[in-house]
């Protein structure tokens, strides 16, 4: 009330608590209590449990040793508004960090990822880029309006009668990866090494793969319908892998890497690996 009269009426704060009977004391007192590690607590549980009430998160509490005042936690509960019915997203299970170790030999490792971009006519295309981490080689770059799990298996598919499955794949969190359809082709097959959500250095290599074509082909191009991009996208992969000099591979290609390994030469790799 007293805050009211200072307001409304421009009065000082004596009269103000003269009038409403306030002692000044009382105006100027400030609480010393620090609510903030009461509210971080309580904002974890709802995090964690956003589904359960007070008694639950007061219960919780005070099995952590916690010697919070009851009427003092509920207040702050309902300062936050936690008692309001909140709206929660189906989360993830926790991902493992792995380090981003360099294959020692073909198919031990391959990366898989996803682009975004448009046709002229603002039709919104995905690219499926895969890759494997041993010598940087593109396997395939799969273009569609849409690419669900169920064409990502096809193309796992593909490269599997034609070079094999490798013993992981590293992916993101995104829906074609963590789908049924995805998750139950790998099965007994193939190990899935999911990174953390929002570490997409977790998953380096194909990032580095990805800026290349985005900066070659799909900013360097307009485009307006999928087989301009499929017919470039394939001669790129084919450029790439015969010729782009990688610095963490002593300034050879994919191909020339794969070469000594397997004995074979990059041109004859580069005839094995163009579609039929």
């Amino acid at each position: 009330m007293s805050g009211y009269l200072q307001q409304k009426y421009q009065v000082s704060v004596r009269r103000s608590c003269q009038v409403t009977g306030l002692h000044r004391s009382m105006w100027y007192y400030q609480t010393k209590k620090d609510d903030q590690p009461v509210m971080d607590k309580l904002s974890e549980l709802a995090e964690q449990l956003p589904t359960r009430g007070f008694d639950e998160y007061y219960g919780r509490i005070r099995q952590e040793g916690l010697k919070w005042n009851r009427k003092r936690v509920l207040r702050v509960y309902r300062k936050m508004r936690l008692g309001l019915r909140r709206k929660y997203k189906k989360r993830l299970p926790q991902r493992v960090k792995e380090p981003l170790v360099e294959p020692e030999a073909p198919n031990q490792t391959w990366s898989m990822d996803f682009m975004s971009d448009a046709l002229s006519d603002g039709r919104k295309i995905r690219v499926l880029n895969i890759m494997d981490d041993y010598n940087r080689e593109v396997l395939a770059i799969e273009v569609g309006l849409s690419i669900p799990s169920e064409r990502v298996v096809r193309v796992l598919q593909q490269l599997e009668e034609e070079r094999g499955l490798p013993q992981r794949i590293r992916v993101d969190n995104g829906p074609e990866f963590i789908a049924k359809a995805f998750q139950g082709y790998c099965k007994d097959k193939v190990r899935i090494q999911y990174i953390q959500p929002g570490k997409p250095t977790q998953n380096a290599y194909i990032e580095r793969l990805n800026r290349h074509f985005r900066e070659d082909v799909l900013d360097a191009y307009l485009f307006d319908h999928l087989e301009q991009v499929n017919i470039l996208a394939e001669d790129w992969r084919v450029d790439y892998n015969q010729n782009h000099p990688h610095k963490s591979l002593g300034g050879k290609s994919p191909w020339q890497v794969l070469s000594k390994f397997s004995g074979a030469s990059p041109t004859e790799l580069g005839s094995l690996d163009q579609p039929n």
